[in-house]
């Protein structure tokens, strides 16, 4: 069975369309790669715009985590929905620990407007010392991989069709 990510700055919609993608699909896990952050009770350092080393650290094993995880559930013939921020060099990167093959990458990518809206009308706060316009940035200039979708007019239901339309497009390896 595949892995999907599903990828994108904060807020722009990938927890919902991960959920509503499994959901669609016959037999299939939403991997939330934030989990794997929230585990780490002790000691653990937020990513910030000055990342440190021991940041840095953390995210690269919460990605492994992730890849490991979806790994395990294709492997036991379940579709893993893997959703996460993972922008710029980190998804190529990310790409290459997953193991299972077909991976589909999809990258949410909306207006910094759609996405200011999105974070204002939500109940958590997701962006602290970054701005909209720095994680755009950072979407902007990641390499284009998989499907990159501009979601700024989508329903999330849009999107899951959009993505399961054109899913051949998102194709990885």
């Amino acid at each position: 069975m595949p892995v999907i990510l599903v990828t994108g700055v904060m807020a722009a919609g990938k927890s919902t369309v991960a959920q509503l993608l499994a959901e669609r699909l016959p037999r299939s896990a939403h991997v939330r790669g934030d989990v794997f952050r929230r585990m780490t009770v002790s000691g653990r350092e937020e990513l910030l715009p000055d990342e440190t080393p021991a940041a840095r650290a953390q995210l690269e094993l919460r990605y492994r985590l992730s890849a490991l995880v979806a790994d395990e559930y294709a492997r036991d013939g379940w579709t893993a929905v893997v959703q996460d921020v993972v922008l710029g060099d980190d998804l190529p990167r990310y790409v290459a620990r997953v193991r299972t093959r077909p991976l589909y990458v999809v990258v949410l990518a909306p207006s910094p407007a759609a996405v200011r809206h999105r974070e204002a009308s939500r109940a958590k706060s997701g962006y602290g010392p970054w701005t909209v316009e720095a994680l755009d940035a950072s979407l902007r200039t990641t390499p284009p991989l998989g499907l990159r979708l501009d979601t700024s007019e989508q329903t999330p239901e849009e999107t899951v069709s959009a993505v399961l339309t054109r899913l051949d497009e998102a194709r990885v390896a």
